[in-house]
């Protein structure tokens, strides 16, 4: 005999204490997942990112960018904390300066960890996609590769790829193009 889980919603996840400080933890359409504290190799990457988008929004006046940890409920089953993700102007309501970010980013990034590729791959990729993100980043330091997915009817489509060498550009950004080297630092 099967037994149905209930899913937890985001209401219920806020009020949940959790033990330890070396981690994270998510909802992913209901699901309670844990996410552990980012290596100096994804701290990087992240700034090198975040620093680039940031300032071609800013230059742009376009919105805000924030970085992780960021409280994001896409939706009553979702509570995530992406690496990056953009607001545009035009969004802006979705913005708690106390809460967090109380709908669905234009832009979201996600900076694959060795424990995160199902996670990031699969499970938010597919509560991204469902929940309307127009643009979804993976980011793979260990390959230095950039995969940019644009939501077209509902579903992800690779807009642009460049691994080790070449740029990617993002449609939701329009003009923004990035050179691979610029998002990945030589390993020391």
């Amino acid at each position: 005999m099967l037994i149905a889980e209930k899913k937890i919603t985001a209401q219920e996840f806020r009020q949940m204490e959790f033990d330890g400080e070396d981690a994270y933890y998510e909802l992913i359409n209901g699901e309670i997942v844990k996410k552990a504290a980012p290596t100096p190799l994804h701290q990087e990457t992240s700034n090198n990112l975040s620093f680039a988008l940031t300032s071609f929004v800013k230059q742009k006046k376009l919105g805000k960018v924030f970085t992780a940890p960021v409280d994001v409920y896409l939706h009553e089953f979702s509570h995530v904390l992406p690496d990056i993700l953009f607001v545009p102007t035009e969004n802006a309501g979705i913005i708690d300066y106390k809460e967090g970010i109380l709908g669905v980013p234009d832009l979201v990034v996600e900076i694959i960890s060795p424990g995160s590729v199902y996670k990031d791959r699969v499970m938010k990729n597919n509560d991204y996609e469902a929940a309307g993100v127009r643009e979804y980043w993976l980011v793979d330091p260990k390959n230095q590769s950039v995969e940019v997915y644009e939501n077209v009817d509902g579903a992800f489509r690779l807009l642009a790829f460049a691994a080790e060498a070449g740029k990617v550009h993002s449609k939701i950004l329009e003009g923004l193009e990035l050179e691979i080297s610029t998002i990945f630092s030589p390993e020391k």
